[in-house]
């Protein structure tokens, strides 16, 4: 639920049993606070309020942002969707992906999962060094976890905790996922494209076992990682400030670099626009024939694609073919225009062709 605050002036809060220091505003919330808690559950929000502190926030001083999120897949800034997220699983749930401003890999949010950004200055900034503030604090849970060669927090073999990292200037952070009570079962529906023979240039995902921390710790919940990190996190950088609650109702969104922010990643230049050159080579067998394609694209749109038929296959067909796949180029990489589509029905099997390519590449 997102609390609403009617009034201007700061008001102290009782956050949690253990007397974390908290205040809210009815108006919008400034970047010079060094702890964050953000009551809104909107993906867009979190995302560009995050980087609304990145990019206002002093660099010199530490910062830390904690929010959970409604179900959505999360992939790096450098990564291609189609290679990284089942699509088509994401239409039918209603869960959608978003193109995130830090590089790394995908990862799955929903309530079950909270997620921490720690910022500093550059000079000071080590992965491992804030990975071990994470680390700190679930320990303190009774988590036997531990760090590995990658700054992920784990349990015995298993991840819990993903990372990703952006440097700018003279300002760095640090910002992960804790998976306490996630949907494992969506997470891994979500995240399995099948896109085996998509070669990418982008950045992939490294495949690893997750489970939950509440598997094998049923007392953690989100509340108490919370506190902890916080916790963790005033220790390590000496911090002594109140907690500022953050809405997505209280003005915030009407910070212009936010708005901007939140339209921004709902948009096709960002979310598919920004995917690097890939290529993607299929086959498949017809009553009449077999078929293989390749098709390369860059920023979502198609440069070219190729087909090869069966040597059985008269001229005719595959003249036909030649001249449905010369029409896919420059058009949008899993779109489609009417002019394509009525070339391809002019023959039974060219519009099968056609709806195996539409298939492959709207999935």
């Amino acid at each position: 639920m997102i609390t609403h605050f009617a009034r201007t002036s700061f008001t102290r809060i009782t956050c949690t049993s253990t007397a974390l220091r908290c205040f809210a505003s009815g108006s919008a919330p400034t970047p010079e606070h060094s702890i964050y808690i953000s009551e809104s559950t909107d993906p867009y929000f979190n995302l560009s309020f995050e980087d609304w502190l990145f990019r206002h926030k002093s660099p010199d001083k530490p910062l830390l942002l904690l929010y959970r999120d409604e179900p959505c897949v999360v992939i790096g800034r450098n990564q291609n969707p189609w290679k990284e997220v089942n699509l088509r699983a994401s239409r039918q749930t209603g869960i959608p992906f978003i193109r995130r401003h830090s590089g790394g890999g995908t990862v799955y949010h929903d309530l079950g999962n909270t997620n921490f950004s720690i910022h500093l200055p550059r000079a000071s900034f080590d992965r491992h060094a804030t990975a071990q503030v994470v680390l700190k604090a679930v320990r303190s849970l009774g988590v036997d976890a531990n760090v590995n060669d990658r700054n992920d927090i784990c349990v015995g073999k298993d991840k819990v905790s993903g990372s990703a990292y952006k440097i700018v200037k003279d300002r760095a952070y640090h910002h992960g996922t804790m998976l306490i009570s996630t949907k494992l079962d969506t997470l891994g529906e979500l995240l399995r494209s099948g896109k085996d023979t998509m070669e990418t240039r982008g950045v992939a995902s490294v495949r690893s076992p997750v489970c939950d921390l509440q598997q094998r710790y049923g007392h953690v919940d989100h509340e108490k990682f919370v506190r902890a990190v916080i916790d963790a996190f005033r220790k390590e950088y000496d911090v002594h400030e109140e907690v500022q609650m953050v809405n997505d109702a209280d003005g915030t969104q009407n910070i212009e670099y936010i708005k901007h922010g939140m339209k921004e990643l709902k948009t096709w230049d960002w979310a598919f626009g920004q995917t690097p050159e890939f290529t993607y080579k299929i086959e498949h067998g017809f009553p009449w024939g077999v078929v293989s394609a390749e098709i390369r694209s860059k920023h979502g749109v198609i440069l070219s694609c190729s087909v090869a038929c069966s040597e059985s296959t008269e001229e005719h067909l595959k003249e036909r073919l030649a001249a449905l796949v010369k029409r896919l180029q420059g058009q949008r990489y899993g779109s489609v225009d009417d002019g394509i589509t009525l070339l391809a029905e002019e023959d039974e099997r060219v519009t099968g062709v056609w709806e195996w390519l539409r298939t492959e590449m709207d999935s």
